[in-house]
């Protein structure tokens, strides 16, 4: 079997109503893409995609992987990252493309082999716990209205929710008021998760997380920039809250500098953007060996197919609202987990008919 085509698919965004914003970015339109790898023998794999990994992978990428056996998938990303074509790049888009690449060949891979990815790579939990992601700010969005989102997100079936902290137009005491007040809409047997998107420098950080400790956060998420080692360890240090990381981090060589410094307690890598899922097991393995759970950053399929790899696999990303992905159906989700699905590859199921009146 040999691969003979790539292609990339992309769906046009669809403007959103009201814009939402976390610490750092406004968003203001929802839009999706596919890749898709196609074989001689008819077998097709095909994974989510940013739109910005385009121009990578119709040419760079492509290029290196025509005529090549799918089913060798680290000899392809080792092809990929090194190649021959262009100096090897640890961080940034080229390795975010590589991974959307990876996972469709995953998914490519567990078609031909009529098996779950899930299981090829360990099968070591059937269903995984799910949180709900949310919480961001919004024009006109209060205490009342916040507490009402993670209140639906309890009620549809979530025990863990999370919501947004560290944008400036807000001061910490009003951020801190936030967060009490979602315990308290949620009560004491919800967890909640805070996540600063790289809000801050680390003794803000701390001084933050002391203002919500008594309110029991499950974990603070990215309360430093990605490439504040020392201050992520320093927070981690000076607080009893976890700190959670890794969805801004690139390949195995990158988190092994963030598991070695300390400035992560949960190693939030994400399949779509820290090299494939090629490189996130190798990874899991990394955190396994340093005792440290997997949460997985980032969309919901290709997370809990990870997660429910591995033995150290925690807790994983799921979104009902912000970054819901309308081109793909939901995973199966009830009383706060993702079920596994015995479907092939990936085990996505793609909206073709809204994929085809939306592609750009």
């Amino acid at each position: 079997m040999k691969i003979t085509d790539v292609r990339f698919t992309a769906i046009s965004g669809v403007p959103l109503k009201k814009p939402f914003w976390n610490s750092i970015i406004r968003t203001t339109s929802r839009d999706s893409a596919r890749v898709e790898i196609y074989t001689n023998e008819g077998a097709v794999g095909m994974a989510p995609v940013k739109e910005g990994s385009r121009p990578f992978i119709e040419t760079s990428i492509k290029a290196k992987l025509l005529g090549e056996d799918p089913l060798r998938t680290e000899r392809l990303w080792q092809k990929m990252y090194m190649g021959g074509t262009r100096k090897p790049v640890a961080k940034g888009e080229y390795i975010g493309a590589m991974s959307a690449v990876d996972n469709a060949l995953w998914d490519l891979k567990g078609k031909i082999l009529i098996q779950p990815v899930w299981k090829l790579l360990g099968g070591a939990q059937e269903r995984v716990w799910a949180y709900a992601a949310g919480g961001y700010y919004e024009e006109g969005k209060g205490l009342r209205e916040l507490c009402q989102e993670m209140e639906g997100f309890v009620k549809h079936g979530f025990r863990a929710v999370k919501m947004k902290v560290g944008w400036p137009g807000v001061s910490l005491r009003e951020d801190a008021e936030r967060v009490k007040a979602v315990r308290e809409a949620i009560g004491p047997d919800v967890e909640l998760m805070v996540d600063a998107n790289n809000a801050w420098y680390a003794n803000t950080a701390i001084r933050f997380g002391r203002m919500i400790e008594p309110y029991s956060p499950y974990w603070f998420e990215e309360p430093v920039r990605a490439d504040d080692l020392k201050g992520g360890a320093k927070i981690a240090a000076a607080l009893d809250v976890p700190v959670a990381s890794g969805e801004n981090e690139y390949t195995h060589w990158g988190f092994r500098d963030l598991i070695e410094s300390g400035a992560a307690e949960i190693i939030q890598a994400d399949p779509s953007i820290c090299g494939g899922i090629s490189q996130w097991i190798k990874i899991a393995a990394l955190a396994s060996a340093y005792h440290l759970p997997m949460s997985p950053h980032g969309d919901a399929s290709i997370g809990s197919t990870c997660t429910a790899a591995v033995e150290n696999g925690l807790i994983t990303e799921n979104y009902l609202t912000a970054f819901l992905d309308e081109s793909v159906e939901p995973v199966e989700f009830r009383d706060g987990y993702i079920y596994m699905t015995e479907r092939p590859g990936l085990g996505i199921v793609w909206n073709e008919s809204l994929i085809q009146h939306h592609k750009a």
